[in-house]
């Protein structure tokens, strides 16, 4: 794993000792990134939840994030998160080491430019992670929010507010979801 743009590029991320973790490939992170450049994407402030090594929100920090928040409930990846900003000597960051729903309450009222959803595939909670993302009120107006999920795992949004465009990569999904211009109009 490696950061693969900004000021951090090319610097290499420590990646889990284990399989309990599954970081996102460098291919899937660049397509994501080319995806959010497309999008006229803001770097303003980030969150990564479920960051596990933190190389999504270190590499959003890479490319001009004013802050990234990075929130996963297990130790391990709490210190690898650590470990990696350390290792890039990052500024301006937040780790928190708890449950996703609980630091979504924690975060109430801010706003995020780019909010990355990356859980454990096998649990298929993404719905309820965006449904507290939503309820919190997290998403800046102009924000976008990355689910990387399985592709047999098809994320529905009911909320008409809303806009997905997913993107096929092999057995992984990217879903970029963000407001109708109409509805912040």
């Amino acid at each position: 794993m490696r950061v693969i743009s900004g000021k951090f590029r090319g610097k290499r991320l420590y990646s889990p000792a284990d399989n309990r973790v599954r970081p996102t490939t460098d291919r899937i992170k660049e397509t994501m990134f080319n995806i959010l450049f497309s999008k006229g994407a803001q770097y303003n402030s980030v969150l990564d939840l479920f960051s596990g090594s933190g190389a999504l929100g270190i590499e959003a920090l890479s490319r001009g994030a004013k802050t990234a928040v990075f929130i996963d409930k297990d130790a391990d990846s709490v210190k690898l998160t650590g470990l990696n900003l350390r290792n890039v000597q990052a500024v301006n960051y937040e780790i928190f080491n708890t449950d996703y729903s609980i630091a979504l309450k924690k975060l109430k009222g801010r706003k995020f430019e780019i909010i990355f959803v990356d859980p454990p595939y096998k649990l298929k909670i993404e719905p309820l992670v965006l449904q507290g993302i939503k309820d919190n009120e997290l998403l800046s107006e102009d924000g976008i929010i990355v689910v990387e999920h399985s592709a047999e795992n098809k994320l529905q949004i009911d909320d008409k507010r809303y806009i997905i465009d997913e993107r096929l990569c092999g057995n992984t999904v990217l879903s970029f979801i963000c407001y109708r211009r109409e509805a912040i109009e």
